[in-house]
């Protein structure tokens, strides 16, 4: 049997679901899931191996319209998205009527690659409701297969995945076989310990945050980690720290423990927090924590 790869992209709004849908595919949790909007901000790759075949998946940040630099480049992370694809994955939610950006909208309709509309979160939802926006979504994008699923609960999960290996065209791997990822260990560190401030912060706290991993080293029975939390302003900072310290002690204590299961191993991290003024609107500083490649 030949040997098939490609670029599996996943777009949509933000909360849909495509984290959730990732991660299933690729049986690890490489990208971050909360129930806040703009959880992901990088392009993630992650990398499924069988073999006759190696699926390239890639999750995206949730179309927005960009109000500052930060955002600016999270969206040219989804155009990359659409440069390479082999087969696109257009995921919406139940009730959802069309993506916040009108031209991202289009490229997807106008597609000269395979599209796969998954209808997620069907769960949640009756046969009615279902019925309703397979009619409302075969004739918005008549081009695309639509697939019912449940990322969260694992339904038709396994039958897209298979659908998507047959659609994938004929070509050697891309990476070596034993690749998950295109991430270096701290973007995960970095992704984890924002993955707590995200869920414990509330308001702007969590969308003026950055982790830098100054430190990072492995040992035989330990990995020793230090971070530092980024913060816009001074007030930020007295909010991440809280009483005594006693909220980012939770922060790390809950990160640590995600680190030691992802790891594989025991973790001793620390935490610090500094202020990085305005760093959101900086194309310096977003070049130096991984955005703006393209600048």
């Amino acid at each position: 049997m030949a040997h098939k790869a490609g670029f599996v992209n996943i777009i949509g709004n933000p909360n849909v679901g495509k984290s959730t849908l990732m991660n299933a595919f690729v049986g690890e949790r490489l990208s971050i899931i909360t129930s806040k909007a703009q959880t992901t901000r990088h392009r993630i790759l992650g990398i499924v191996n069988g073999e006759d075949f190696q699926m390239i998946l890639s999750d995206t940040p949730g179309i927005i319209k960009p109000a500052y630099e930060l955002q600016a480049s999270m969206m040219d992370f989804v155009k990359s998205a659409f440069e390479d694809a082999d087969v696109l994955i257009y995921i919406v939610e139940i009730g959802e009527q069309g993506l916040k950006d009108e031209a991202f909208f289009n490229k997807i309709a106008h597609s000269e690659v395979p599209v796969l509309l998954l209808l997620n979160k069907i769960d949640k939802s009756n046969q009615e409701q279902l019925e309703e926006q397979v009619k409302y979504w075969a004739e918005k994008v008549p081009t695309a297969e639509i697939h019912p699923i449940s990322a969260l609960e694992g339904f038709n999960v396994s039958e897209v995945f298979n659908r998507i290996i047959e659609l994938l065209p004929e070509s050697p791997a891309f990476y070596p076989k034993d690749t998950l990822t295109d991430k270096p260990e701290r973007f995960f560190v970095n992704e984890i310990i924002r993955e707590k401030i995200l869920i414990h912060y509330k308001k702007e706290i969590p969308y003026s945050v950055e982790i830098e991993t100054s430190e990072f080293f492995e040992e035989d029975k330990i990995i020793r980690m230090r971070s530092v939390i980024m913060v816009e302003r001074d007030t930020q900072k007295g909010i991440i720290i809280g009483h005594k310290g006693a909220a980012l002690k939770r922060v790390g204590v809950e990160a640590r423990k995600d680190l030691e299961k992802f790891f594989g191993k025991q973790v001793h991290l620390e935490l610090y927090v500094k202020v990085n003024k305005n760093w959101r609107s900086d194309s310096k500083q977003l070049r130096r924590f991984g955005y703006n490649d393209k600048k």
